[in-house]
């Protein structure tokens, strides 16, 4: 697929979310008005393409075909209508969304730690690629806006957590993994090489021309030779 097949895709990804995003909106607020629907059409759009901080109402009202002051008169402020209309409609699709399918993973029972690392990782790497527009938007603002991050707390605290710990003490009584290692502790490592090579593969560089199944290997044979019990 060359750049410009790619951007197409990208933009058709992006326009089924924005969809998607915006019948929840009206789904949410069944008195919504064709202006009020445009103004949050184009505020999703511009707070994923440029972040909060960068974009502007007068330009979220230019996309919109309306005059800023009508934001105004629905928003008093941007950041109201970043957590008045955007901020809990992207935690009501994209929450449900960290979940789907992948209790399924954590659910199976694997032969061994990297059957289930692998899964994982080809997992949450198909769900990047599907919902990238929701992912970039929580991505800026979640560092700087501390409201948002309880949703996404909820789902990991109470419903992933302790499905992978599970998993994970499983393969420490069995000698797989070492028991030396708090399972806490194997959870965190695991999830930071994995989510940091979903980060810089589908966000930081997403233009490199990267062998995905090279490096899923090779992240899961580096987590392995950290975390492997002893042989012999």
């Amino acid at each position: 697929m060359d750049r410009s097949e790619k951007d197409d895709a990208e933009r058709r990804a992006q326009e089924r979310w924005l969809e998607e995003l915006l019948r929840a909106a009206e789904d949410d607020h069944p008195k919504m008005t064709d202006k009020q629907a445009r103004i949050v059409n184009a505020a999703i759009e511009i707070f994923a393409e440029k972040g909060y901080s960068a974009a502007s109402t007068s330009e979220i009202a230019s996309k919109a075909g309306v005059a800023e002051g009508t934001i105004f008169r629905h928003y008093k402020t941007k950041k109201e209508l970043l957590f008045s209309i955007v901020s809990p409609l992207v935690a009501k699709l994209v929450a449900p969304l960290v979940l789907k399918d992948f209790f399924k993973v954590l659910e199976t029972p694997y032969p061994n730690y990297e059957s289930f690392l692998r899964a994982v990782i080809r997992n949450r790497s198909e769900f990047v690629r599907k919902h990238l527009p929701a992912l970039r938007i929580m991505l800026q603002e979640i560092p700087f806006h501390p409201e948002l991050r309880e949703p996404y707390k909820d789902v990991v605290v109470e419903g992933v957590l302790p499905r992978i710990r599970r998993t994970v003490e499983r393969f420490q009584a069995e000698g797989a993994l070492r028991a030396d290692f708090p399972s806490d502790a194997v959870i965190r490592l695991t999830v930071t090489s994995a989510i940091g090579f979903l980060f810089v593969r589908h966000i930081l560089m997403p233009d490199y021309p990267w062998d995905e199944e090279a490096e899923t290997e090779r992240t899961i044979d580096f987590l392995m030779h950290g975390l492997a019990g002893p042989r012999g």
